[in-house]
């Protein structure tokens, strides 16, 4: 009995351990929510500039691919450590992150990289961001109800990159279009949970950003 006391206490403790660090969390990133809006501004200003230059050569799509990887990157990194000050890192935007200056600084470094090496490099990019977006996701619901758009934009991403995998060869065309419209639906999506957390953070009273 002594023993199943000691099990009981336990896992209260480690439940309300995940729920403050997932408070902490949640607040951290409510105060930069512009962070979140960025990532999604990008990605539909990138999804636009693709969508209105069809006849884009291979070398200005790999750099303007790495502009925006590099830019949401960034924004990805700034909204993982968002909640560092209370000690509650979000380290699976972190990992999104990093994900996305890796694989841009490399799409402008080697910007000679054949079409298809170019194209499985940004599946990759998306199958994996995808998967690190969902378990990002899965923590956040467990603090903020209801919260289906990151969770929709990571299942986006991996049917994104599963796609591009599955035919690399399509026309150039079409996988423009194809690479156009997921950054313009990732980032709508990006900017419904920005906007969510702005509200939640106007209705929690918290100080403005300096």
């Amino acid at each position: 009995m002594r023993g199943l006391g000691w099990g009981l206490w336990w896992q209260k403790k480690v439940k309300l351990d995940i729920q403050v660090g997932g408070t902490h969390m949640l607040q951290g990133v409510a105060r930069h929510w512009w962070c979140l809006l960025l990532r999604g501004a990008c990605a539909i200003i990138f999804g636009l500039l693709a969508f209105a230059w069809p006849g884009i050569t291979l070398l200005w799509l790999a750099i303007l691919y790495g502009v925006f990887a590099i830019t949401d990157g960034a924004a990805a990194l700034m909204t993982g450590f968002s909640g560092r000050e209370s000690g509650a890192t979000w380290w699976e935007m972190v990992l999104v992150g990093l994900l996305g200056l890796a694989s841009g600084v490399v799409a402008i470094l080697w910007p000679g990289l054949t079409a298809m090496v170019l194209l499985v490099m940004i599946a990759v990019w998306a199958i994996a961001r995808g998967v690190m977006e969902i378990v990002a996701a899965i923590r956040l619901r467990k603090v903020l109800q209801n919260e289906w758009s990151l969770v929709l934009a990571g299942a986006l991403s991996i049917l994104f990159g599963a796609v591009l995998l599955a035919r690399p060869a399509a026309g150039a065309l079409a996988v423009v279009w194809l690479i156009a419209s997921f950054a313009i639906a990732f980032g709508i999506l990006s900017v419904i949970l920005a906007l969510r957390l702005r509200r939640l953070h106007h209705f929690a009273g918290a100080p403005a950003l300096p």
